[in-house]
């Protein structure tokens, strides 16, 4: 074939465009990891996985631990998931976008759609038959062996209790049985609202936002600037107060302020202002009361000196 070698040109608009789908999937996956899935237990915001618990306190926002750990269940010493979050602290991420409402309509984050939820629950049930096949020998095993225990221990008594306790070893492959109540059962904490019963995944879906009155914009508004000025805060309600501020994490630092939000037109009795003030002074933390004013919000500060 005389001259040039004919080259042929490979299309590359398809292979872009791959490329800028699979950039696409991967910022999406990439923004999708950084929220924060807030599930809701009827109006209560929680959290139920520990890598949302990790990210809600880089955000500076702390929660309480409402749940029973797996292997202590009866103290409520030191409590487990899930983490349950204020009113306020919900708000503010969900102002800053930094967390997605876990319940959406269909109030299951991996079943889209029934049949999946349906086929979710035949296998969460095959592995329940499963594990409760499993528990029958290990139970059965552990009975043979307390009753060979018995027998070894009786060999030096009469012939009668010895015959008897073979006697019921040798039945006991018959007459054996475990009952389901006894199952132990692992409890899967990282998904909520997992049930087929129709009334729990109602109960678990309700409407988001929140349900806000006055006195919860005046507490977020109050919350929201504290956050902004880099003050940590918990609850306050058995200070008397609505929050606790602290300088810092509250793991390293104690609280240096109680805040009570307060309208700017809202009356207060000076017994209520004497009380606080004067146990915001036997705890060594002084009385703030926070008061939102046209974007702002208004401090005073209370600290009791002495009896006039």
């Amino acid at each position: 074939m005389d001259g040039d070698p004919a080259v042929m040109k490979v299309p590359r608009s398809s292979s872009v465009e791959v490329k800028e789908d699979m950039d696409t999937k991967s910022e999406k996956q990439a923004t999708r990891d950084a929220l924060i899935d807030i599930s809701f237990c009827g109006s209560t915001p929680m959290l139920w996985k520990v890598s949302d618990m990790k990210k809600c306190r880089s955000e500076g926002v702390i929660g309480a631990l409402v749940g029973s750990l797996a292997r202590q269940p009866r103290q409520n010493v030191r409590l487990g998931r899930p983490l349950e979050l204020r009113p306020e602290e919900a708000l503010l991420l969900l102002e800053k976008e930094k967390s997605t409402a876990a319940v959406r309509l269909d109030t299951q984050q991996d079943c889209e759609d029934e049949e999946a939820h349906s086929e979710a629950v035949r296998l969460y049930e095959a592995g329940l038959e499963s594990s409760y096949q499993e528990q029958c020998v290990l139970a059965l095993e552990d009975k043979k062996k307390t009753l060979n225990r018995v027998m070894n221990e009786k060999e030096n008594g009469t012939e009668g209790s010895g015959s008897a306790v073979r006697e019921r070893l040798e039945a006991l492959d018959q007459s054996f049985s475990f009952p389901w109540s006894a199952m132990a059962v692992q409890l899967c904490t990282a998904r909520s609202g997992f049930s087929h019963c129709p009334e729990e995944r109602s109960f678990h879906s309700t409407d988001c936002p929140m349900p806000r009155d006055e006195h919860l914009n005046t507490r977020f508004s109050v919350y929201r600037d504290l956050r902004n000025k880099g003050y940590y805060l918990t609850s306050a309600g058995k200070f008397g107060g609505d929050f606790l501020v602290y300088p810092g994490d509250p793991l390293r630092f104690h609280a240096h302020y109680i805040a009570l939000c307060v309208s700017l037109d809202e009356e207060m009795p000076v017994c209520d202002i004497l009380a606080i003030a004067r146990l915001g002074s036997n705890v060594k933390k002084t009385v703030l009361l926070c008061s939102p004013q046209e974007g702002d919000v208004v401090y005073s500060s209370l600290q009791w000196s002495s009896m006039v």
